[in-house]
């Protein structure tokens, strides 16, 4: 039932090429209320692609696995489709002593943990082994994947701006190296922006935490994105409406 419940909120265009989101909060439709909404809604404007957002709030690359969602895109991806992976958010913390269910195995590698979740024994992986994994099944299928870093926490909480990635930014860039796709730093290019912007028009962005954004931040942390697509150099600007985005190439 639940892989049905998956494959059926996946639909395919029938007219071109889709661009898949797999994320958590920070990208999915909605945010987490409270006047927040994710930057995967915000993506349209800028492609000629079909966007299908299938980011969902609270999840990990771990928990997103283990609900079979990339199996669910997987199963609808078409050859010269584009999956976009961003996590980091959710998965940070300890297995011990309660497995919240999206922390996963420390390591950059093959390393692998045991815990019970849920009162299910479960093998977890290290970060880049679940993005990696994933983005293997959608290469297979004639998919393009982009690996990007977790966006950032507001970096004008303390009333001094300050970015500081989190480990999973490196991460993703482990996991965009080993599987010979590209990587885009989406969280330099968010904090470039937002330092730009300054401490009060960024703080405005932030209605409920330090983390999730209002709708007028997410369209930022789309177009900062997309900047980093541009000046990258990756494939999927030749299907942008603009190349003209905000903010310089880092």
């Amino acid at each position: 039932m639940k892989s049905a419940i998956l494959l059926s909120a996946v639909i395919p265009s029938a007219l071109g090429a889709t661009i898949y989101l797999a994320g958590d909060s920070t990208m999915a439709k909605g945010g987490t209320g409270s006047g927040t909404a994710g930057w995967g809604e915000y993506v349209t404007p800028y492609t000629s692609l079909t966007v299908s957002n299938q980011a969902v709030a609270g999840r990990s690359a771990r928990s997103y696995t283990r609900e079979g969602r990339f199996d669910a895109i997987a199963a609808v991806v078409q050859s010269g489709d584009w999956v976009i992976i961003e996590f980091g958010h959710n998965d940070g913390g300890s297995l011990t002593p309660t497995d919240n269910g999206r922390t996963d195995c420390s390591g950059t590698g093959s390393e692998t943990c045991s815990t019970t979740y849920d009162g299910v024994a479960e093998t977890v992986l290290t970060f880049p082994a679940y993005v990696e994994n994933a983005t293997k099944v959608f290469k297979a299928k004639g998919a393009n994947v982009i690996i990007s870093s977790q966006t950032p926490n507001n970096p004008w909480e303390t009333g001094t701006f300050t970015y500081a990635p989190s480990r999973f930014v490196g991460y993703a860039q482990v996991a965009a190296a080993a599987a010979g796709v590209p990587y885009v730093d989406h969280g330099a290019y968010v904090a470039d922006q937002f330092q730009t912007l300054g401490l009060t028009a960024v703080d405005a962005y932030f209605p409920l935490d330090h983390t999730h954004t209002s709708p007028t931040g997410a369209s930022v942390v789309a177009q900062a994105f997309f900047k980093a697509v541009v000046c990258g150099d990756v494939a999927l600007k030749s299907s942008l409406t603009t190349t003209s985005f905000p903010g310089s190439c880092l």
